[in-house]
């Protein structure tokens, strides 16, 4: 890994102008219906172009991808937005990084620890389901059992190092989770919007930090600047107790914001992956 690995800024401007950068250049003329041209050479769309698709002066736009200091409006943002054909995630993430830019440089404040209440640990343990509750930046906070069951000898890591995102990127992550590189993209964009909501906070420039420079797979893909807001999706394991498991999962955000969320994990009633999660609890004796 060298010195240039990308990690998260410290000018939200910057990050606005490396989001916008990176979405233009994947567009090409032909799916916005103008002509390639010859002797073309840049990749995607030219600022000057997609200034013209915007409605914005290109002066305008190249002093945004410069991350000078420009507060464009939502009216604006949604012009470039429908001229990227952003999706609603990517839109949502578009203004939170102009928020971030607008917003003048604040005096240092402390940051308290993420916390489970005490009312969420109870309604964990009292669930058959396997659960965990995550941190904002993918902290694995809590667990109960049969979760923790699926988490294995990473529930045995100190607090620091208990993140999705470390768990996926382990090379032995390949042989319990057939879909690893899948999972691993889905939670970096999930990172990259919450990191855009409080870029200043102190465990994601030390995660992101981190990462970036541990995992040259985590350094690429974050680069790419891709954003996920999913509550919902699925995970398929190895497990070496019961065998494959291919669960469903939803997240229900915890009470304050913003705060951590209830990861759950349920199979359909009546299939192959329901009787293997009910195989594991009872070897773990917690049915």
């Amino acid at each position: 890994m060298t010195d240039s690995s990308p990690a998260m800024g410290d000018d939200p401007r910057h990050e606005l102008a490396e989001f916008l950068r990176t979405r233009r250049t994947r567009l090409r003329p032909q799916d916005v219906g103008l002509e390639p041209g010859p002797r073309r050479r840049v990749a995607g769309l030219r600022r000057e172009e997609l200034a013209l698709l915007a409605g914005v002066s290109s002066d305008y736009y190249q002093r945004m991808e410069q991350g000078r200091d420009v507060r464009p409006s939502a009216q604006v943002l949604d012009a470039l937005a429908r001229a990227l054909r952003f999706s609603a995630e990517e839109t949502r993430h578009l203004h939170s990084l102009a928020a971030a830019a607008r917003t003048p440089a604040r005096l240092p404040r402390s940051y308290e620890p993420e916390e489970v209440p005490d009312t969420t640990l109870r309604l964990l343990h009292g669930m058959t389901a396997p659960a965990l509750v995550v941190g904002r930046f993918l902290d694995v906070l809590a667990w109960n059992p049969l979760g923790g069951a699926l988490l294995g000898e990473f529930t045995r890591l100190p607090q620091r190092e208990r993140n999705l995102l470390a768990l996926f990127l382990r090379p032995e992550a390949d042989r319990t989770c057939p879909n690893r590189a899948a999972t691993v993209a889905e939670l970096i964009g999930m990172l990259r919007t919450q990191v855009a909501a409080d870029p200043g906070n102190p465990r994601a420039v030390e995660l992101v930090g981190e990462l970036a420079v541990r995992s040259d797979e985590f350094a690429a893909l974050w680069a790419l600047h891709d954003v996920a807001e999913p509550t919902r999706g699925q995970m398929r394991l190895d497990h070496p107790r019961v065998g494959e498991l291919n669960l469903d999962w939803d997240a229900y955000p915890i009470p304050g914001n913003p705060g951590p969320a209830l990861m759950v994990c349920t199979a359909a009633e009546g299939s192959l992956d329901a009787e293997r999660l009910q195989l594991l609890a009872g070897l773990l004796d917690v049915r």
